[in-house]
């Protein structure tokens, strides 16, 4: 994952197994695999040669591993030891570790780590939030996507998904009302501040990079704020269909926690600049 300060690198460094734990929980399970259903939506249809694709601060390896199941050849970059070190276990059980390469590196270092017109999929999936330029990773990306018909996929934090997060989980009208404006929030996870976004932001920080937005989807509609009485595991895959359908309608994914946009290169990468 990208962080923005050598503190952040840390967390992501020691606190590796508490975000692979994270993602066997309900909450995680369902930002991934609603992530990874979008994205399906949308992948470049394979060729002769396989896609390659590129899993930006991809930590864990989890969606790198589903990629390469697809038959995907993947390159996950990530600055955590440990995360990779989970990520390479993670390729070897699923048997495609001979499908995923693993760097250590640090994703706002993209530009100078890859050639333009290296990839047909690039993910950059809760990772603009930690950006100290999310802009210039937008455009750095836009310059390795191979050409106009390669995708990125961007998973960001939604600042209207902090509000209702506010009011309805901790009941603190205060802080609801603050993240009305706040262009930064609280992880939970790792108690670290995140940029918030609006599919507003996203989408002209897109055009600013030469890339054009070809699907908005929400993630986590409502899953978070069920009563009790609904077991989030018994009924995972009720609450899985239920968040497509809403994800998938405008009215309901302006007020998810996550907005995944799926975009492709507006213009030549001539023009976005080799």
């Amino acid at each position: 994952m990208m962080m923005t300060a050598e503190a952040d690198r840390e967390r992501f460094q020691s606190g590796a197994n508490k975000y692979a734990d994270y993602l066997e929980t309900p909450e995680g399970r369902l930002r991934s695999d609603l992530a990874f259903a979008n994205l399906q939506d949308f992948l470049p249809p394979q060729g002769k040669a396989p896609l390659r694709a590129l899993d930006l601060g991809g930590g864990t390896g989890a969606t790198a591993v589903r990629l390469a199941q697809l038959g995907i050849h993947v390159t996950l970059l990530d600055s955590s030891p440990a995360m990779l070190d989970i990520a390479k276990r993670a390729a070897r059980e699923a048997a495609v570790a001979d499908k995923i390469v693993l760097r250590e590196g640090d994703a706002a270092n993209l530009a100078n780590l890859f050639p333009a017109r290296s990839f047909d999929v690039i993910l950059y999936h809760n990772i603009l939030e930690y950006c100290s330029d999310p802009g210039e990773a937008l455009c750095a990306a836009a310059r390795a996507l191979r050409d106009s018909s390669a995708l990125l996929s961007v998973l960001a934090r939604n600042r209207a998904g902090e509000v209702f997060k506010a009011a309805i989980l901790a009941g603190d009208l205060a802080a609801a009302e603050n993240d009305l404006t706040a262009e930064w929030g609280q992880e939970a996870l790792y108690g670290g501040k995140v940029r918030l976004f609006t599919p507003d932001s996203l989408r002209a920080m897109l055009a600013e990079a030469s890339l054009a937005a070809i699907a908005e989807r929400g993630v986590r509609v409502l899953a978070d704020y069920l009563p009790p009485r609904i077991s989030r595991t018994a009924d995972y895959d009720r609450i899985f269909e239920l968040e497509r359908k809403l994800g998938n309608r405008q009215e309901y994914a302006a007020v998810a926690r996550y907005t995944h946009c799926l975009a492709r290169c507006a213009t030549s990468l001539a023009e976005v600049g080799e």
